[in-house]
């Protein structure tokens, strides 16, 4: 797509738990001054910024006005942009977005902003004159989202279900699962944090004025110990189903950024030159209603369709895991064993923001595949000294606001070549 991301050109804040230490900030304002201090600390030079894109799912004060608000207090206010809110498809959406602008010239460095939090939810008045007393119907944003699609008529979690019955998989296999994505992730967390320190940035807490400083957010909050003995304790949620709690990611709040470029941009601004980041192809599926966890198995196989790879040919992939279903029927239907899947962590994990979580797992896999690739080619960068990664697709349920909830976000595979 002649669109790429110049490597260390992106970050991420840590993930913090539902009504956790980011519940009172606006995700607005925290986006902004994330992204403005990401920026500056990689020496990044703003003014070569025509276009950026904001995504953002849950509304709150100021998304009326979305991307230029965020630009404005960053200090580029010169750039323009559109607010995406397509749930946790956002990030991919945004992606494709920025490369579209990229290859046909109507942009050349943009700025790719994710900005979410599931606390705190706005309550939403739609006046109705007609209805009884005039009062209108009333949303809970979040919580009434999560408990139905209204297209489908189902939960989130009764779509887990739909794909768990049509698969045959059952708790065991969900709890095995994740084990092995909890276990992935202490990978990350080791040597302190080093992986992690590759990409995520602190968060400053402030109070609601944003002038008294409370502390800093360095770290995941609310990961849960997990371990074999207290998966076999828990129950599924709905009587006769096969979903535990243990089996399924965590509403969470958080943000994240990145660049995508043109090639000659993304050279001169990598963090290390000679690892290059290509976007490759992109994929979208759908399936039938009430099956949110299958999409990703058509998307995924456009995406390759369009690369002209086979999954043979693919190294690494991430997923987006709202359930453990997902990473096995993705698994079972594509032949890419779920073992192998999503090293170093995923959403099933460290919880789901909405529009950010799609990003991070970007960010962690360009991280794996530049530490898998270092030691690949190690000894052969004297014949060749450049590792490139190329994208080779994205893919995700593309139906604009239909899957609110925790629903598959992306398949994103990469490819090595030496």
């Amino acid at each position: 797509m002649n669109a790429y991301i110049p490597y260390g050109a992106y970050w991420s804040t840590p993930f913090a738990k539902w009504q956790g230490s980011l519940a009172h900030l606006n995700p607005l304002t925290l986006v902004a001054q994330t992204g403005q201090r990401a920026l500056a600390s990689r020496q990044f030079p703003t003014d070569a910024i025509d276009l950026a894109i904001l995504g953002l799912t849950n509304p709150c004060k100021g998304s009326f006005y979305g991307l230029p608000y965020v630009t404005g207090l960053m200090g580029l206010g010169q750039v323009a942009g559109p607010t995406v809110q397509q749930a946790c498809a956002s990030s991919v959406r945004g992606l494709l977005m920025a490369a579209q602008e990229v290859q046909c010239g109507t942009a050349s460095c943009v700025l790719l902003m994710m900005a979410d939090k599931q606390s705190n939810g706005p309550v939403v008045v739609y006046p109705d004159p007609t209805g009884p007393g005039g009062y209108g119907v009333t949303e809970q944003w979040v919580p009434d989202n999560m408990a139905r699609d209204p297209y489908a008529g189902q939960s989130m979690l009764e779509t887990g279900e739909n794909v768990a019955r049509h698969y045959g998989i059952a708790t065991a296999e969900q709890h095995a699962l994740k084990l092995r994505r909890h276990e992935q992730y202490g990978a990350a967390l080791a040597d302190d944090r080093a992986f992690q320190r590759r990409y995520m940035v602190d968060v400053p807490i402030t109070d609601r004025s944003g002038r008294k400083s409370l502390g800093t957010l360095g770290e995941d909050e609310g990961v849960f110990p997990t371990t074999a003995e207290g998966l076999a304790r828990l129950k599924p949620v709905r009587e006769g189903g096969s979903i535990t709690f243990g089996a399924q990611t965590h509403p969470a709040d958080g943000n994240a950024g990145a660049i995508v470029t043109t090639r000659d941009l993304a050279r001169r601004v990598a963090r290390d030159p000679g690892i290059e980041v290509e976007l490759l192809s992109f994929g979208m599926g759908r399936v039938e209603k009430g099956h949110m966890p299958m999409a990703p198995v058509p998307a995924t196989r456009q995406a390759l369709d369009r690369a002209g790879l086979g999954i043979a040919q693919i190294d690494a992939v991430k997923t987006h895991n709202p359930f453990a279903v997902n990473d096995v029927a993705l698994a079972r239907d594509i032949g890419f064993a779920w073992e192998r899947m999503n090293n170093y962590g995923s959403s099933i994990v460290w919880g789901h923001p909405q529009a950010p979580t799609g990003l991070r797992g970007v960010i962690e896999l360009i991280e794996e595949l530049a530490l898998r690739g270092g030691r690949r080619t190690e000894v052969r960068r004297q014949r060749r000294p450049d590792l490139h990664i190329r994208a080779v697709g994205v893919a995700g349920n593309a139906v604009p606001r239909r899957r609110p909830g925790f629903g598959p976000l992306f398949q994103m595979l990469h490819r090595l070549v030496h």
